[in-house]
Order: structure tokens, then C-alpha cells, then sequence
């Protein structure tokens, strides 16, 4: 990183990752080292029209203009946006948000992808493939080079199987088989939920009020890894999880060729009672396919694409709500 008033040769690039636990920034250019990110720690918020590009920019601006004379750069030429939501939340991102860039920073180029897409660039690059994105919830994404696939990612209530917070509702629906005596119960995953949250009758109390639901049962997806190890319950749930992850991968991933698979998100540091599962499903319906680790994050994947885009050697296929490319007037 330039030292601090020294000025960055060549154009350079935002590249930002809005996702649920708020925004990450950085800035560069093409061959050298990106700046340190900065975060919000703030989710953007969502609302009637999606996601609010409002206050996105409210939260962003401070952080760019900081980024860019920290890091001595000049001016900012293109900014990637990966937004988790995009897809299905992003009309009002989409219409507003590549012109307030182009006002306030002078930008010309601006990419929205969806941060299913930045997190599939940040794990394999701009090759064919199928990523997972896996922690609260669950998407897949893969392409061909010629458009864009995805399965999944439709929130805890409809789906997102596999995730974090479908784990960890599975974990605590077994806990509470248990507490009424049930078939499927598991006293292991009882104890640990008692220990956790209290006495089982509170738990929907606790629970059904909480706008943060899916965080809250993510959060006891943990648990579920750690008695997997000695508990037949909870590794089947972790079984189960595993085969919704590949069914998901299975259904993106090109069909021809030699693809990559990978696995990014925070379930990955659940270890080996979902990995191996997970790489026993994937090489059974992927045969074709290599297993590999993500090369790095959706930040990161947001880097390579703005490095590629002012490099001019952007190759990812357009798509109208996944992944656009907007020139504005800021040059």
C-alpha cells in the first residue's frame, strides 16, 4: 500500500461488499496491493423498494473518500458493488445507485453483481465452476462463461437448505423432539440448547419475535458440529445439510467440460463433520468436477473484477439482474 500523500499512478477502483453484516470497501488499481478495507458494520437497510441505494451511499461516501486520499489515489474510475439481495431487491440500486457514484466521485463505470457473484469470482476467478455460498443461508451460482446459473437463496422460510440457520433450526427442532419424547429426538443437542437458550418451553418466546431469526438459529449451527461427533442425530443432520449443499451445486454447475467446485461462507469452519459428507455427495453427483478451496471471499472477488474491468480484460457474461455493467457520464 502507498504510504499515506503519496499518489497512485494510473486510474484506479472502489470495489465494495454490502452483505448482512454491512459494507467493506477498498480501493486500487491494476497490480498493485489494494488498500486496507474499511467496514460500516451497519447492514444497508431494505425496504419497500429493496435495497435503499440512499442509505448504501450514506454509509459509503465517508468511506471511499477516506480510502481514496489514504491511499493517494486520484480519482476513482470504476466501482464494483457486490450486494447480498441484488437479484431479487436491486430495482432501486439498479436505477439510482451508478448515478449518485457518477455525481459524487466521478465515476464512469459502474458493476452491480449480486454478492452470490463476487463471492463466485472471489473463490475460482473467471473460470467454469459452481461456488456455494454458505452461512446463514445458502445460494449457488455457476457459469459457463456464458450466463449465469443459480439454485437456492431463498431465505430461511422457503429454503437456503444446508445453510447455517436451517442447520441450526434442525439441531433445535431435535432438542426439542427430545424434551416431549418424540422419535428423531437427540439428548445431546437437548443439553446443549438448554444450555444456550434456557429452559425449552421459552425458546419460541425467545425466538418467533426476533427480526434476526435466521442469525439466532445460525448461531446454534456450532453446536450441532460439535455433538455430530458423538451424536448419530446431529451427524445426520449434518449429512442431511450436506447433501442439500451438493443437490444445490449439482444443479448450476456446467454440464460439460472439466468445472471447479468450491464451498465459501462461514459453514466451512464447521469442520469435518459436514466437509467430509459434503466432499463424499459432491464427488458422487459432480464425478466430473474438482473439489478445490476458495481462493478468497466476496471482497475479494469484488477486487478481481474491478481490477479486470479498468484492465479492459473483464470476460464474465452479463446478466440483467445478477451481474450489469452501467457507463455513466462521470468521465
Amino acid at each position: 500500500m502507498p504510504a499515506v500523500g503519496a499518489r497512485a499512478s494510473g486510474r484506479g477502483f472502489l470495489a465494495v461488499d454490502s452483505g448482512g453484516s454491512g459494507l467493506r470497501a477498498v480501493v486500487g488499481v491494476p497490480g498493485r496491493e489494494p488498500s486496507v478495507p474499511r467496514e460500516s458494520g451497519e447492514p444497508v437497510r431494505t425496504g419497500t423498494r429493496g435495497i435503499d441505494p440512499g442509505h448504501l451511499m450514506r454509509q459509503l461516501l465517508p468511506m471511499a473518500r477516506a480510502l481514496t486520499g489514504e491511499y493517494g489515489l486520484d480519482r476513482v474510475a470504476a466501482v464494483v458493488v457486490g450486494a447480498a439481495g441484488l437479484a431479487t431487491l436491486g430495482d432501486a440500486l439498479r436505477a439510482e445507485l451508478p448515478g449518485a457514484l457518477a455525481r459524487e466521485l466521478g465515476v464512469g463505470t459502474v458493476v452491480l453483481a449480486a454478492d452470490a457473484v463476487t463471492a463466485y469470482v472471489g473463490a475460482l476467478g473467471p473460470r467454469p465452476g459452481a461456488v456455494v455460498a454458505a452461512g446463514t443461508g445458502l445460494i449457488a451460482t455457476g457459469t459457463d462463461l456464458t450466463g449465469w446459473r443459480r439454485a437456492d437463496g431463498w431465505g430461511h422460510l422457503l429454503g437456503d437448505s444446508g445453510g447455517g440457520a436451517w442447520i441450526g433450526r434442525a439441531g433445535l427442532e431435535a432438542a426439542l423432539r427430545a424434551f416431549d419424547g418424540r422419535d428423531g429426538g437427540s439428548a445431546a443437542l437437548r443439553a446443549c440448547a438448554e444450555e444456550r437458550f434456557g429452559p425449552l418451553p421459552g425458546l419460541p418466546g425467545l425466538l418467533y419475535p426476533r427480526t434476526d431469526r435466521p442469525a439466532v438459529l445460525a448461531s446454534f449451527a456450532p453446536q450441532v458440529a460439535d455433538c455430530a461427533v458423538h451424536d448419530p442425530v446431529a451427524a445426520g443432520i449434518l449429512r442431511a445439510a450436506a447433501r442439500h449443499i451438493a443437490e444445490s451445486a449439482a444443479a448450476v454447475c456446467p454440464t460439460s467440460g472439466e468445472p471447479r467446485v468450491a464451498l465459501t461462507g462461514g459453514l466451512t469452519y464447521l469442520g469435518d463433520p459436514l466437509l467430509l459428507p459434503l466432499a463424499e455427495e459432491l464427488a458422487r453427483r459432480l464425478p466430473r468436477a474438482e473439489q478445490v478451496p476458495a481462493e478468497g471471499d466476496p471482497l475479494h472477488g469484488a477486487v478481481r473484477v474491478a481490477s479486470d474491468l479498468v484492465s479492459g480484460r473483464l470476460t464474465l457474461p452479463s446478466d440483467e439482474r445478477m451481474f450489469s455493467v452501467v457507463h455513466t457520464k462521470g468521465d
